[in-house]
């Protein structure tokens, strides 16, 4: 099961922060900014979040390191932080997706839970 919850953060979150980063499908690009603006964020701030969205991507399939629960945290946080803009600003359904990665990334994390524990003993 772990495997197939890192292929899905890894492939939705590769394509999300290609667009964040690259801006290379105008549709999506153009509403995910809008929606950056709305939460009082501006174009460097979604650029940072794709780039950490594309670390947490790569990072998630290094599960016997560190690397792989740093990977899963990051994805996490950036769900979390979706999840509440979503919630203060839209409705929550607009939080859905942000809602199942962040489930996703919490089971990966905490699936990698022994290399952190390993790590700070």
């Amino acid at each position: 099961m772990q495997i197939v919850a890192i292929g899905l953060l890894s492939a939705f979150f590769l394509f999300a922060s290609s667009i964040k980063i690259l801006g290379w499908q105008k549709l999506i690009f153009e509403t995910q900014l809008a929606m950056f603006v709305k939460y009082g964020l501006n174009r460097q701030i979604m650029a940072l979040v794709g780039g950490v969205e594309l670390f947490g991507a790569v990072a998630i399939w290094f599960q016997g390191s560190l690397l792989g629960p740093l990977g899963a945290a990051a994805l996490l946080g950036t769900s979390l932080g979706a999840i509440g803009c979503h919630l203060i600003w839209d409705t929550w359904k607009d939080g859905v997706p942000a809602m199942i990665t962040a489930t996703l990334s919490a089971f990966v994390l905490w699936t990698g839970r022994d290399v952190v524990q390993a790590i700070l003993a």
